[in-house]
Parts: C-alpha cells; sequence; structure tokens
C-alpha cells in the first residue's frame, strides 16, 4: 500500500507504477517537498515485486516547468550550507531515478523546463508530445543547470548541451528529438497508445532481464577498461543462464508457452 503525498500522486495497475508530478496549478514546479516525495516513492516501487516498470508524467498541461521560482527566491536568504544541502537534494532524487533497478519512462508534455529536463534525463525512455516545449531556462535567471547536467550529458554529447545551456532558447519536441532529449515524438491523440504499446513489450519481457540490462549499461557507463567489462558482462550472462527465469524462459519457448512471469 502506497502513502498518500502532497506533491505527486501515484497509480499503481497491473505491472505498471503511474507517478504523477502533482502540483498543475505552479505547472508542476518542483519544490523540496516533491524531491522528498520522489525519492521516498521510488524507494518503495523498488521493493514491489509485482511492478515492472515506472511512468513518470504531470499532471495538467504540463510534465515540469522547472524549480520552484519561490523556493528560488527564498533560497537567496539562506546561507550556502543550506543551499548546498538543498542542491544535494535534487542530486539525491535525479541518482535515485537514474539508478532504479525498474525502467522508467517519462512522458514529456507542454512546458518541460529546467529542472523537469533533468527528470526526464534521469529516466530511461522518453516520450514526447509533439506540442511541447523544452529549454534550459537557468540562464535566463542567473543560474546555472548544475546539478542536472550529468544526467542530461547522458543523452547529450557537450556541444549540443552547450548551444542549448548558454542561449536558454526554446525548443520544439521535433527538435528535441534531434538533440537526443527525446526518443519518441507523437502527436497528442496517440500519445496514450504509444506509451501503452511500449509498456506492453516491456511487461512481456523477462522482469530479471531488463533489469540486468539496466545495469549493465550503468556500469559500462563507468569508464571500466576491456577487460574489466567484459568480465562484468561474462559474468552477467553465466547468472542469468542458471537463473530460474532464464530456465523457464527457454522452456517456454521450446514448449510454445506464456513464460511464468506472463502468468502472475
Amino acid at each position: 500500500m502506497m502513502k498518500n503525498y502532497n506533491t505527486i500522486v501515484v497509480d499503481i495497475q497491473a505491472y505498471v507504477a503511474n507517478i504523477w508530478l502533482n502540483r498543475p496549478d505552479v505547472q508542476n514546479a518542483v519544490n523540496t517537498e516533491m524531491l522528498d516525495e520522489l525519492m521516498h516513492c521510488f524507494g518503495a516501487i523498488e521493493k514491489l515485486e509485482n511492478v515492472r516498470v515506472i511512468v513518470l508524467r504531470g499532471k495538467g498541461k504540463s510534465f515540469s516547468a522547472g524549480a520552484d521560482l519561490k523556493r528560488m527566491l527564498e533560497s537567496g536568504k539562506l546561507s550556502f550550507d543550506d543551499n548546498l544541502k538543498d542542491a544535494k537534494k535534487w542530486t539525491e532524487c535525479l541518482s535515485t531515478i537514474y539508478h532504479s533497478k525498474k525502467p522508467t519512462i517519462a512522458v514529456a508534455t507542454g512546458n518541460v523546463f529546467g529542472g523537469g529536463i533533468g527528470l526526464l534525463c534521469a529516466s530511461d525512455i522518453v516520450i514526447s508530445d509533439s506540442n511541447a516545449v523544452f529549454s534550459f531556462s537557468e540562464v535566463k535567471i542567473g543560474l546555472a543547470p548544475s546539478t542536472i547536467l550529468p544526467f542530461v550529458l547522458t543523452r547529450l554529447n557537450e556541444h549540443k548541451a552547450k548551444i542549448l545551456m548558454f542561449t536558454g532558447r526554446k525548443i520544439t519536441a521535433k527538435e528535441a528529438l534531434e538533440f537526443n532529449l527525446t526518443d519518441v515524438v507523437v502527436e497528442p491523440e496517440v500519445i496514450e497508445s504509444t506509451l501503452e504499446s511500449i509498456l506492453s513489450d516491456i511487461v512481456k519481457a523477462s522482469p530479471k532481464g531488463v533489469e540486468e540490462i539496466k545495469y549493465l549499461i550503468n556500469e559500462f557507463k563507468k569508464g571500466y577498461n576491456h577487460e574489466q567489462i567484459s568480465n562484468i558482462t561474462a559474468k552477467s550472462i553465466a547468472k542469468l543462464k542458471i537463473s530460474e527465469e532464464a530456465l523457464e524462459g527457454i522452456s517456454a519457448f521450446m514448449e510454445k508457452r506464456l513464460p511464468a512471469w506472463l502468468k502472475e
């Protein structure tokens, strides 16, 4: 049973956990409470074996306009140490999403600015409404996209990041696709069916297999040498081959039946 939150709404159906940013009156601007609730929620979902994929989206017209400007104004009156604590909370939240064992799909609609892009880039797959608008807006108000930068650079090369971040200009969903900020762009009327199609395919896949793929991709980014990564990948497939899930999957394929994870 998930707890009730103030800034997010959680809806678990079948194998999917839908997490909605729920501050539509301020375009789902992210405040400290939302960061805390997202971290708590992802931590709780991590323990739910029945949940195989997470969907992150925003209530109302926009995914997220970024960090809460009201909180930003208050931050100017705080000490450096207090601001450092707040900044680390952003990093911790994005890391929690990025390192979750379960794949996360973010759905970009309306305005996706600043920290909102950070939430997208911490996710594994991004689906965008063709009307969505993206901007690294921090530079317009005397700031920089500091805490989200490591996650953005998992998607953009540094030169693409620089032109968007130096200018703070708004780009369309089509342009975001070209920059690699999103993986799929569809018209608003088919965004739900597109999401459902991807969810259906992930749910049909081996849960442990999907988890291992995410683990391996994250390990590969750590800069291991060839020998180290070869050892990690060899151990991975050796471990999977003797797992109950692999034995069941292979048997089901040979016997032309559904594997057990689709019957649960």
